[in-house]
C-alpha cells in the first residue's frame, strides 16, 4: 500500500495562490451581479413616462395626449415623485436591512448567505419586470418588490469584502481592492447596456434578463466560492488550516480537542462602532454616496431632460430666442432612453478609473482619509462645471462624465473596500478577524442612508430646476470632506513625525 506523501510547503503555496485568484474573481462576478440588477429601474425611468407628444397623435383617441404612452400609475405630473418613492423604497430597505445583514453574516457560512441572497435578488429583479407582462399598474406591487429587493441585496457587501478580506493581507489591499471594486461600475455599465437592449420594445426584459444573471451566478458561487484560507468551504471560520497566514504549514486535526480561545466571538455593534475611525468613515461614505447612487438613478433622466430643453431653446438660455444655427448642446435633444443609458455608463467608466487610482495613491502614501478628502474637494467644482458646462458637444459630455464619475466614485470606493477591510483587521481587534463583516456592514448601511437620501432629495427638487439638485450634491460632497477632517489631521501629524525622525529630529 502507497504511504501517503503530506504536502510540501510550495504546493500549499501554489494552492492558496490559485484560492486567492478563484476567490477575487468569484466575488467580483458576485457583486458585478448585484449591480447589475439594480441599474435597470434608472433607465426604464425614461420609458415609463415617456415624452408622448413626440410619438404622434394618440392611436387610442384618449384627451390626454401627452401621456398617452406612459405606463400607469407613473403618467401624472406627479411621476418624478412616484419614481424617487420607488428608489427610496429599495434604499431605506437595503439600509435598514445592511445594519442586521453584517451579523448574520459573521455567524452563517458566508458560502450559504451570499448565494441565497443572490437567488432571491434574482427573483424579486425579475418579479418587477413581470410587472409589465403581467400588465400590472398598482402603485404597491412596485413599491413592494423594491422594498424585498432592498433587504435582500443586502446579504451581498458584507459577504464579499469579508471574502476578499481574508483573503489578502494589508501590503497591496487598497490597489487590490481599487481593481477588484471596479465590480461596481462594471455592473452598472452592464445593467445599463442590457437594460438599454429591451427598454424601448418590452421594459420587462430589462428586469427579467439581470434578474436571471444574478441568480445564475448565485448558483456558480455556491458550488466554488472558498471563503477564506483557513476554512473549508462552507464552514465556519477556524483557528487552523492548510496554510497559515505566517505561511507556514499546519496540521488540522479535526479529532484533537481545541482549546476554548481559539474560537474567538463574533464582535457586537457597539464594539465595532468604538473601533477608531469607523464612525467618521461610516458619516463621509454617508454622503459620498448620497452623490453617488443620485447620479446612479438620476443620470439617465437628467440627459434626457436637459437635452429635450436645449432643443427647444436651440441652443441659448430662456428668454434670449432661438438660435438660427443650434449649438452642439442641442445634439442631447435626440436622446432618447436607450442612448442616454448609453452616455451615463462613462460616469461608471470614470467611477473604475476613480478607484484603481485612490486605492493606488493611498496605498503609496497610506494615507486612506486624505486620498477620500482631496478626490471629494476637487469633486464638488467638476459637478458645478458639468451641470453648466458638460452639455457643450458630446465630447466636453464625455469627458466631464468621465472626470465626474473619477472624482465622485474613488473615495466611495476606497471606503468601502480598504478602509472597511482596514478597520474590520484593525490592531484594537487583537486578531479577531470577525469583526470584518459587521464593520462592513456598518460602514456601508450608514452609507446606504445617504444612498437613499439621495435619490428622494432629487425627486423632490428636481421639479425646481436641476441647478438645485447639484448644489445638493455639491453640499453634500463637502460635508463628506469635512466628517474626515479629524483623520487627515491624525495622518498629518503622522506623516511629520515619520519625516521628523527620518531626518534625525526626534528620536524614536
Amino acid at each position: 500500500v502507497p504511504i501517503p506523501v503530506p504536502p510540501t510547503l510550495s504546493s500549499l503555496l501554489a494552492s492558496s495562490r490559485s484560492y486567492r485568484g478563484l476567490t477575487l474573481v468569484l466575488t467580483f462576478l458576485c457583486y458585478t451581479s448585484y449591480h447589475l440588477s439594480r441599474k435597470p429601474i434608472s433607465i426604464v425611468k425614461s420609458q415609463l413616462h415617456p415624452n408622448c407628444s413626440a410619438l404622434g397623435p394618440n392611436p387610442h383617441n384618449d384627451s390626454n395626449s401627452s401621456t398617452w404612452c406612459s405606463w400607469a400609475p407613473f403618467d401624472g405630473d406627479n411621476y418624478k415623485e412616484l419614481f424617487g418613492a420607488l428608489d427610496n423604497a429599495f434604499l431605506v430597505a437595503y439600509a435598514i436591512g445592511m445594519f442586521i445583514s453584517g451579523i448574520f453574516g459573521e455567524r452563517l457560512p458566508l458560502r450559504y448567505y451570499l448565494s441565497g441572497g443572490m437567488v432571491l435578488s434574482g427573483l424579486f429583479t425579475a418579479l418587477f419586470g413581470l410587472g409589465y407582462f403581467w400588465d400590472i399598474h398598482v402603485l404597491w406591487y412596485f413599491i413592494v418588490v423594491q422594498v424585498c429587493n432592498g433587504l435582500v441585496q443586502t446579504t451581498g457587501w458584507p459577504a464579499v469584502v469579508a471574502c476578499v478580506g481574508n483573503w489578502f493581507g494589508k501590503g497591496k489591499r487598497g490597489l487590490i481592492m481599487g481593481i477588484w471594486n471596479s465590480h461596481t461600475s462594471v455592473g452598472n455599465i452592464l445593467g445599463s447596456l442590457i437594460a438599454g437592449a429591451w427598454v424601448s420594445s418590452a421594459w420587462g426584459l430589462s428586469f427579467v434578463v439581470p434578474g436571471i444573471i444574478i441568480t445564475t451566478v448565485g448558483i456558480i458561487c455556491f458550488f466554488f466560492l472558498v471563503e477564506c484560507e483557513w476554512c473549508d468551504p462552507g464552514h465556519k471560520h477556524t483557528a487552523g488550516g492548510p496554510l497559515s497566514l505566517s505561511g507556514q504549514s499546519s496540521v488540522d486535526h479535526s479529532n484533537s480537542p481545541k482549546e476554548p480561545a481559539e474560537e474567538l466571538e463574533a464582535i457586537s455593534f457597539l464594539g465595532a462602532l468604538r473601533i477608531p475611525g469607523v464612525v467618521e468613515f461610516s458619516l463621509c461614505l454617508l454622503f459620498a454616496k448620497l452623490v453617488s447612487y443620485t447620479f446612479l438613478y438620476w443620470l439617465p433622466l437628467y440627459i434626457v431632460n436637459v437635452g429635450e430643453f436645449w432643443g427647444q431653446q436651440g441652443g441659448r438660455e430662456p428668454g434670449k430666442g432661438a438660435s438660427p444655427h443650434p449649438s452642439p448642446l442641442s445634439l442631447t435633444a435626440h436622446f432618447g432612453a436607450k442612448e442616454a443609458g448609453d452616455l451615463s455608463t462613462l460616469f461608471d467608466v470614470g467611477g473604475i478609473l476613480g478607484g484603481i487610482f485612490a486605492g493606488l495613491i493611498s496605498d503609496y502614501t497610506g494615507g486612506r482619509a486624505t486620498t477620500c478628502c482631496v478626490m471629494l474637494v476637487v469633486a464638488a467644482p467638476m459637478l458645478f462645471l458639468y451641470n453648466h458646462v458638460g452639455q457643450n458637444g458630446i465630447g466636453t459630455s464625455i469627458a466631464m462624465l468621465i472626470i465626474c464619475g473619477a472624482l465622485v466614485n474613488g473615495p466611495y470606493a476606497l471606503i468601502t473596500t480598504a478602509v472597511s477591510a482596514d478597520l474590520g483587521t484593525h490592531e484594537s481587534l487583537k486578531g479577531n478577524a470577525k469583526a470584518l463583516s459587521t464593520v462592513t456592514a456598518i460602514i456601508d448601511g450608514t452609507g446606504s442612508v445617504g444612498a437613499a437620501l439621495g435619490p428622494l432629495l432629487a425627486g423632490l427638487i428636481s421639479p425646481t430646476g436641476w441647478n438645485n439638485v447639484f448644489y445638493m450634491l455639491i453640499a453634500a460632497d463637502v460635508l463628506a470632506c469635512l466628517l474626515l477632517a479629524r483623520v487627515v489631521v491624525k495622518e498629518f501629524r503622522g506623516w511629520c513625525g515619520y519625516m521628523a525622525r527620518q531626518r534625525g529630529y526626534v528620536r524614536p
